[in-house]
């Protein structure tokens, strides 16, 4: 099966927005008791999480998965940091790219493939908020200049 694929449970469709991916790779989870039933059950939010490398490890950083419903007293803590389970060869790439700047780990989206929790993560840099003034002041004169046309018709 590619990247990607499996059953769908969130998508960080903010990341798409205020970045662009230049490369994508898939990576396992580590949880804790009740994590995984809250997964599936799609009470997982990726809006502000990032991922970062600490002593040779990726890390998932402010991924909210919420406590699960039914749970008793040693529910997770929605916001902890988890692991990231991927290869040393893949990490080393992720290192030497981000030592570059402006480029940054986010999550894209969580699926469920073959009854495991899995997270795709992006190497992404940040786009530029250009000046949409001139793109107004255009989109204006084609609108003016369309009544003219439509009047002298």
């Amino acid at each position: 099966m590619p990247k990607g694929e499996g059953k769908l449970i969130a998508q960080n469709k903010k990341a798409r927005y205020e970045y662009s991916i230049l490369d994508t790779v898939e990576a396992g989870i580590v949880l804790n008791g009740t994590e995984i039933k809250s997964i599936r059950a799609g009470r997982i939010n990726l809006k502000d999480g990032y991922a970062g490398i600490r002593n040779g490890e990726m890390w998932l950083y402010n991924v909210h998965i919420a406590p699960f419903d039914k749970g008793n007293q040693f529910n997770h803590d929605p916001v902890r940091t988890r692991k990231l389970l991927m290869k040393k060869k893949q990490i080393d790439k992720f290192i030497g790219e981000t030592k570059q700047g402006g480029i940054t780990i986010v999550p894209l989206k969580v699926y469920i493939r073959n009854g495991y929790a899995k997270v795709l993560i992006g190497l992404a840099k940040g786009k530029k908020q250009y000046d949409k003034r001139e793109s107004i002041k255009r989109k204006d004169q084609k609108r003016q200049v369309d009544r003219a046309m439509k009047d002298y018709r």
